[in-house]
């Protein structure tokens, strides 16, 4: 049995909440609820499009540092907090995921913080 890798993302929430940002099992990577914060400033931004590049890019650079790639990605959850918000942040989601074409679900709910605007969940899987 392969042994479990713990994925951290450096958040004082990680330890606080019990989650890692990923956990890597064999040739499965599941990543946690992404969120677009700009990783210089530390702040939300206000256009839903650049909060789901964020998050994309934080992504790839979890999965980059499990071993993986954004190529393996099978499956994405994305959260959405408003149904209008689908046409702004298609840009980002198809940059990235267009050729990939992972399994997708899309959802509207309430985030933790009102600045966040979307939050992205992705498994990966090699092999």
């Amino acid at each position: 049995m392969s042994k479990r890798q713990l994925i951290s993302g450096g958040s004082p929430y990680e330890p606080k909440l019990g989650y890692s940002r990923a956990v890597v099992q064999g040739d499965w990577c599941f990543v946690a609820g992404t969120t677009g914060v700009d990783p210089d400033t530390g702040v939300f931004p206000d256009s839903a499009l650049e909060q789901a590049r964020n998050t994309l890019i934080t992504i790839g650079s979890v999965l980059e540092k499990a071993g993986f790639s954004m190529g393996d990605v099978v499956r994405a959850n994305y959260i959405l907090t408003d149904a209008a918000l689908m046409e702004e942040v298609a840009p980002a989601l198809g940059e990235v995921f267009g050729e990939i074409r992972p399994a997708a679900t899309m959802i509207v709910a309430g985030l933790v913080n009102p600045a966040m605007k979307i939050e992205i969940e992705v498994t990966a899987f090699r092999g």
